[in-house]
């Protein structure tokens, strides 16, 4: 483990910022576009064509919203981790290992009920240095808290 005094101050969250940048504006201006459209098209569309070009307008906002919201959050309990569709909260004794091997897209949590959990929001798509840290700091995190908690049970 590293030298215990360069642990992050909890609570701590990581996520992909430049994801997060691109897509909530993205996700803004798509909605724009397709309501201007759905108001601006010729009087010979009907109402349920513009209501489906809003509705095609929410639905590509929401997958853009959908993409921005992976984020891991440790805090002193343990770590919530925050994937596109779930998020699932984790006590410090249940993550065994922390994965982040050359090629992964993201983090990799291994359990101890022996499953792995994808945490989405340490990712190299975001720089790979900073992934490297991020993944480094939760190892050094879980191994110093996991070591003295007790696994939450259900």
């Amino acid at each position: 483990m590293s030298d215990p005094t360069a642990l992050p101050a909890l609570p701590v969250t990581w996520a992909p910022r430049r994801n997060r940048a691109l897509l909530l504006p993205v996700s803004a201006l798509l909605l724009v576009v397709f309501v201007v459209v759905a108001v601006a098209l010729p009087s010979s569309w009907q109402l349920n064509d513009r209501a489906a070009m809003i509705t095609l307008g929410l639905v590509f906002a929401g997958v853009g919203l959908m993409l921005a919201r992976p984020k891991v959050v440790a805090d002193a309990d343990g770590v919530t981790v925050v994937n596109f569709v779930r998020s699932r909260r984790l006590a410090w004794a249940e993550i065994v290992r922390v994965n982040l091997r050359q090629g992964d897209p993201w983090v990799t949590l291994d359990l101890a009920d022996g499953t792995s959990l994808a945490a989405v929001g340490i990712q190299p798509g975001g720089g790979r240095e900073q992934a490297v840290q991020g993944a480094r700091a939760l190892r050094d995190l879980t191994e110093e808290r996991g070591a003295t908690r007790e696994p939450a049970t259900a």
